[in-house]
């Protein structure tokens, strides 16, 4: 599933081609990718055509398009499958095509296409309400209950770090937990954890205050890296608007490196390998040198 900097990726194309922008049609080829949308796919139809776009938005993984008049907005949930494309309307459709969006800005078409092969993802109206910590920023009401990312002008390590010395869990849970944190995945966190040098299973209660800044450090350090190189693409699944790949995959120390040598301690002279172990239904990687098993792990 796209985490934080894939979401990104599709923000930036969008607010480049859509901002300011008219809808001036809306197709829905597939009404399963409105199935959020309750009133139906008449319903966003009728109220899509003739809204002026303002820039697209993003809170962790999740990403919305505000309309310029009132206080409503279009939020594409990309799933595991999704794709925002923005094409000339010449170009022809690809494969999976859900819904198509014209919007004209000046001399200038382009079409908003959202591709879905699996049909997790999709689109939907929503109202926007106030946050509650900077009542002047609006968000989806579906998406208010998600934490600000580590990449938030607005992020509150100390609230973070407070948060975690109440909770029992394992870090990398916590850090997995949208409500507290968001835009945070699988991946990013493995890459997180393995630049702090902690390990996935640590008590959260036991973390100090600079063990917790120099987790979300690394969050937001390894996600900006992600940024730079388009985000992490491990199949055609995950694309940019212009339909390309990440290639951030080529930049992970663990993430998918089981029995492979540790970056880190190769370069210290030492032959480590990379560890997998499972957790809440999937895979963490970690170094068992750089990363050791906590006496008090939380698996």
């Amino acid at each position: 599933m796209p985490e934080l900097p894939e979401v990104e990726v599709v923000r930036r194309g969008i607010h480049q081609w859509a901002t300011n922008a008219q809808i001036t049609a809306v197709e829905i080829l597939d009404p399963r990718s409105l199935r959020r949308h309750q009133p139906g796919s008449e319903d966003f139809t009728a109220k899509l055509v003739g809204q002026q776009l303002r820039p697209a938005q993003r809170r962790g993984k999740y990403l919305w398009i505000p309309f310029a008049e009132g206080y409503q907005a279009i939020v594409v949930q990309l799933g595991m499958s999704g794709q925002v494309l923005v094409a000339d309307p010449d170009l022809p459709d690809r494969k999976h095509l859900k819904i198509r969006i014209t919007v004209t800005s000046g001399d200038t078409t382009r079409e908003l296409r959202f591709v879905d092969q699996r049909i997790f993802g999709g689109m939907y109206l929503d109202t926007l309400v106030p946050t509650h910590d900077h009542p002047a920023q609006h968000i989806p009401s579906t998406v208010a209950h998600i934490g600000r990312d580590p990449l938030d002008e607005h992020f509150d390590l100390e609230a973070i770090f407070r948060a975690l010395r109440k909770r029992k869990s394992s870090l990398k849970r916590a850090l997995l937990d949208q409500s507290l944190s968001s835009g945070i995945g699988n991946i990013y966190a493995d890459e997180a954890l393995f630049r702090a040098e902690l390990h996935f299973a640590r008590p959260t209660e036991t973390l100090t205050r600079k063990e917790v800044s120099r987790v979300y450090q690394a969050a937001e350090q390894v996600m900006r890296l992600a940024l730079a190189q388009g985000g992490t693409s491990f199949d055609a699944l995950y694309v940019n608007v212009s339909g390309e790949s990440g290639y951030f995959e080529r930049s992970l120390n663990v993430y998918g490196r089981q029995g492979q040598p540790c970056y880190r301690c190769q370069d210290a002279g030492v032959e480590t390998l990379i560890t997998r172990s499972k957790f809440m239904n999937r895979s963490s990687y970690y170094c068992p040198k750089c990363q050791p098993v906590p006496r008090r792990a939380r698996w």
